[in-house]
């Protein structure tokens, strides 16, 4: 009898996950082939294979809305975000995460704040501030402001990892000389590998798709992010009706970030894993 009520819940949870996966999936590969229609097929009949790879769609979408530019700007403010988190979350972690000091239960909770404070809330105030500063319409500023919206968390991640490394290896290259910054560069740092690496794709997924922060802060059309162009495109296609191009749009999105997480998916598992059980 138990062995058969094993077998049925295990049923019933592999049902509930092929369902699952079928509402996450069906709707990328529709909209993957609903980028290849024409707008006589996207009408008549949504849901019908398209007669032809219709690739210029693609083309429209990058000529008309000027996807190509604004992939090319979220590229660079994605990486330069990246940069400036990563220069500033591991050494922060590493001291908070393994030197004793007075006050570092206070900065550590003060970083914890953090996590409750999202970009959106204070954007009023940080616009005031950054045109006062003159900060607006560079995409250097931007990436920063990105890069300290996500530093509360990617503390709190790194320092889980941080902990979790035996203080031998931290003594052992002291007594040959190495000094902390050596220590956190030599020993530290490749042995929280799978903490950066999971902290990276977090990180890469929310600089990627981010909007509202991308259109405040951003005025000249030449800077602006591809959000911000699939936004326009959207609002031209509202009255040119081409439905093709602005599902190619969609599909231009999606996929760099589809792609990402292919690639990363086993060590963003194993690195949120070890998180998980040392940290």
């Amino acid at each position: 009898m138990s062995s058969l009520t094993s077998i049925t819940g295990k049923t019933v949870l592999r049902l509930f996950l092929l369902v699952q996966a079928l509402l996450v999936v069906y709707p990328l590969v529709w909209n993957v082939l609903a980028s290849f229609k024409t707008n006589t097929e996207v009408m008549e009949n949504p849901w019908r294979l398209p007669s032809s790879l219709n690739w210029s769609n693609y083309v429209h979408a990058f000529s008309t809305a000027k996807m190509g530019d604004y992939m090319i700007n979220s590229v660079i403010i994605v990486i330069l975000s990246m940069a400036v988190l990563l220069i500033a979350a591991v050494p922060s972690a590493y001291v908070l995460g393994r030197m004793k000091f007075r006050l570092r239960g206070f900065i550590s909770q003060f970083y914890m704040a953090g996590l409750f404070i999202g970009g959106v809330y204070i954007i009023v105030p940080l616009f005031i501030l950054m045109n006062e500063w003159q900060m607006l319409d560079n995409r250097f500023w931007l990436s920063t402001v990105y890069a300290t919206g996500s530093l509360p968390f990617s503390i709190y991640l790194l320092t889980g990892f941080m902990k979790s490394i035996p203080q031998d290896y931290e003594e052992a290259a002291m007594m040959d000389g190495c000094g902390y910054f050596g220590i956190l560069l030599r020993i530290i740092v490749p042995m929280a590998r799978p903490g950066i690496i999971t902290l990276t794709v977090f990180s890469f997924f929310d600089f990627w798709n981010e909007y509202v922060l991308a259109m405040t802060f951003i005025t000249s059309d030449s800077k602006k992010t591809i959000p911000v162009g699939l936004s326009n495109l959207m609002q031209i296609q509202q009255f040119a009706t081409d439905w093709g191009a602005l599902f190619a749009g969609l599909v231009i999105v999606l996929a760099p970030t589809i792609i990402v997480y292919a690639l990363l998916q086993k060590k963003l598992t194993n690195g949120m894993s070890l998180g998980g059980v040392k940290g």
